[in-house]
């Protein structure tokens, strides 16, 4: 069964998306995330069915930026 994660990001612009893009693709896989530059949260959404939270913030602490899980 797939699930949604969603997290706050300090992703601010496309740059930063083509910057993560390698590590999320590895972490979740290709089309399984996107990124929403226009929320104040700048929410990374991710439907995986094996999506696991702490492993996508490790990815992107890994690239340098910021993840904290969000309802």
């Amino acid at each position: 069964m797939e699930k949604t994660l969603k997290f706050k990001t300090n992703i601010k612009c496309m740059g930063c998306v083509a910057t993560v893009t390698p590590a999320l693709n590895d972490a979740v896989g290709i089309d399984h995330w996107e990124v929403d530059l226009m929320s104040p949260e700048k929410r990374l959404t991710i439907s995986s069915e094996t999506a696991d939270a702490d492993i996508v913030i490790a990815a992107l602490k890994g690239t340098g930026f910021k993840a904290e899980v969000i309802q």
